[in-house]
């Protein structure tokens, strides 16, 4: 795809997901540690934290485990360090490596280097320098591994930083800290500086490799992979490199010219997904309703070739408003007595049984509860599953209030539960005195996942459901009592398994939200999708389709939609109060992320604007729309 680099200044390789990319990554970073084992030198690896290089040190351990990959010649130095930082804490980064990678491989401990948080601040500048000159007396970084920050930065080198910028203490940009509220349990918790290496220092490297994962990332990766070099986004200045190369998942990649309008690139298949696209691209872009597009619109804007195809403007706009129209429907559960050949579900059996699983405990009325509602009210029988307990996402101030109620309560009734009294007292006493390093205790998380589970089974009294229909799965995976979660396992997928089995639904609805910045949407719909695959061949099974629901970060693009279902401004607040349920999520949430809203005010818009654009394409007008695709497995 030649005309591809036009559009794109540094070498891009997308693959289907992180898993892939991470592979390939972890295989070229042991290619160089065997080579230079075989000439006797040591590699000398720059290495980073966060996310996205979690499942390359992954990789890289099983290769050690199962292939020999020896890491004795290995010298490697990490990005980064908040400051102050003691290496203990949950947040550190010296935690982080060890428990990642050091602590799993037989790299001499010596070998391995992170800034140090503990230094006193007038040491921190010959620290730096240093560090710097450690490097050097290795002949540099053979190899620099990164991630892209939200706003675009590389190790901790925010916005505005130079090209020439050294190893040094930095002031962390809000966006930044917002983002790592969650590990930090709270924006005020979280480091405002941090000490990082120089954009210099990575760019001196023989070899780098920028890694993102997920549409959260793909806006930067777009403004670094194809905008002009800036300090407003610093990983563009990787632009500068001879041998640098980003590294991205298909989300991650999704703003780049050759995804998001790949007509402009090179010659595309004009398949229906491809025309509806590109015509709805069109649309948007010169801000005419589809039936308006006219013969030059086409031909000024790249789309000559769909033109040529067609003939005429008349001829593809009709198609693709058709196209749009047969994906609104107000019975997601399919319309009985209906002719459903131009509808987004099928009219029998007129009473399907549904399952709505649910990330989190709120994930099914802040991203559905229109449809949920809708579901339940023409007669569905609807059943919810909370895959997790959500107990991370619920403040210390919230889990003490609610275990000082119950030592109260006791007390003033004196309720002949000891051990109760006595698990409730040691929740109070280690909230009370909890340290910012200090994971919950078991019976803290136990507290806040009732929290959660009261606030779901009352969002489901609301709607109406039966107690019997709420089904709360509880996988394992995420009672880590961290941000960070463990793999999906096989009892994760045998949970599900064994709801869907029990069920035996005509619908399943599942979050289909991959921006989701700490990852458990991603693992939730693993387990979902893998369940399926193993049931596929059950008889009821042929019977059942899946609907994918985005959550409170993302939307799917008008192009992918293939149900979209009406909201009135009634069903617009009686979905915001159910979201109201939910108190332990509103206001000071730890895991809002950079959008100060309220996920109530968030979906309120994220629904308007589906409808909003329906209308801008020429398509009737709501007051607001819930989305959906459709996985055929």
């Amino acid at each position: 795809m030649e005309q591809a680099i036009s559009y794109e200044r540094i070498p891009a390789k997308i693959y289907a997901n992180s898993d892939e990319a991470s592979r390939a990554v972890a295989q070229e970073i042991a290619a160089i540690i065997r080579q230079k084992a075989h000439e006797d030198k040591p590699a000398i690896l720059g290495l980073a934290t966060g996310s996205s290089p979690k499942k390359v040190y992954a990789e890289l351990i099983r290769m050690h485990r199962e292939e020999g990959l020896s890491f004795q010649n290995v010298v490697t130095y990490n990005l980064d360090e908040y400051y102050p930082m003691e290496p203990d804490a949950m947040q550190s980064y010296v935690r982080f490596m060890r428990e990642q990678l050091f602590d799993h491989v037989d790299i001499p401990s010596g070998n391995w280097h992170v800034p140090d948080g503990t230094l006193p601040l007038e040491k921190v500048a010959e620290f730096c320098k240093n560090y710097e000159e450690q490097i050097e007396r290795y002949g540099g970084l053979d190899f620099q591994l990164l991630g892209i920050g939200r706003n675009g930065h590389i190790g901790f080198n925010e916005p505005g930083s130079l090209v020439n910028s050294r190893t040094r203490i930095m002031t962390l940009d809000l966006t930044t800290r917002i983002d790592a509220t969650g590990d930090f349990g709270g924006l005020a918790k979280v480091s405002k500086k941090a000490i990082t290496m120089g954009i210099q220092k990575i760019m001196e490297a023989k070899r780098v490799v920028l890694l993102a994962w997920g549409e959260h990332k793909a806006a930067n990766v777009a403004r670094a992979v194809e905008g002009s070099v800036s300090a407003d986004v610093p990983a563009s200045y990787l632009q500068l490199h001879s041998n640098a190369c980003f590294v991205l998942d298909h989300s991650a990649a999704s703003q780049l010219t050759r995804i998001s309008t790949p007509w402009l690139v090179d010659a595309v298949t004009w398949d229906k997904a491809m025309v509806k696209k590109a015509v709805t691209h069109l649309a948007l872009q010169v801000k005419k309703p589809v039936l308006k597009l006219t013969n030059a619109d086409y031909n000024e804007n790249g789309l000559s070739d769909l033109l040529a195809l067609y003939g005429q403007a008349y001829d593809i706009n009709i198609e693709v408003f058709n196209y749009l129209q047969h994906t609104i429907t107000g019975w997601p559960g399919g319309k009985p007595n209906a002719d459903d050949t131009n509808r987004p579900e099928r009219a029998y059996p007129a009473k399907k049984r549904v399952i709505i699983f649910s990330p989190h405990p709120d994930d099914d009325i802040i991203s559905m509860g229109g449809t949920f509602q809708r579901l339940h009210d023409q007669g569905h029988d609807v059943h919810v599953a909370y895959q997790t307990s959500g107990n991370i996402a619920v403040a210390d101030d919230e889990a003490l209030r609610f275990a000082e109620f119950v030592v109260d309560f006791n007390e003033k009734f004196e309720a002949n539960n000891p051990k109760a009294n006595r698990i409730y007292r040691e929740a109070v006493k280690f909230l009370k005195n909890k340290k910012d390093s200090e994971m919950d205790t078991p019976e803290v998380r136990h507290i806040k996942g009732l929290i959660r589970r009261g606030e779901a089974k009352n969002t489901c009294r609301y709607v109406g459901l039966p107690k019997e229909n709420v089904h709360f799965l509880d996988m394992p995976f995420y009672e880590t009592g961290m941000v960070q979660k463990k793999p999906i396992g096989e009892e994760d997928v045998q949970i599900v398994m064994n709801l869907i089995d029990e069920i035996k639904p005509h619908q399943i609805y599942a979050a289909g939200d991959l921006a989701d910045p700490h990852g458990t949407h991603k693992v939730c719909l693993d387990a979902i999708m893998e369940a399926v695959q193993r049931l596929k061949h059950r008889e009821y099974m042929s019977s059942c389709w899946v609907w994918l629901y985005k959550g409170a970060w993302q939307e799917w693009d008008i192009d992918q939609i293939e149900m979209a279902v009406p909201m009135s401004p009634d069903q617009v607040l009686k979905k915001r109060y159910g979201i109201f349920k939910h108190q332990s999520q509103k206001d000071g949430v730890p895991f809002q992320g950079t959008d100060s809203r309220e996920f109530w005010q968030r979906a309120e818009d994220r629904n308007s604007n589906t409808a909003q654009l329906y209308n801008q394409l020429g398509l009737a007008e709501y007051e607001a729309m819930e989305a959906f695709v459709r996985w055929k497995f």
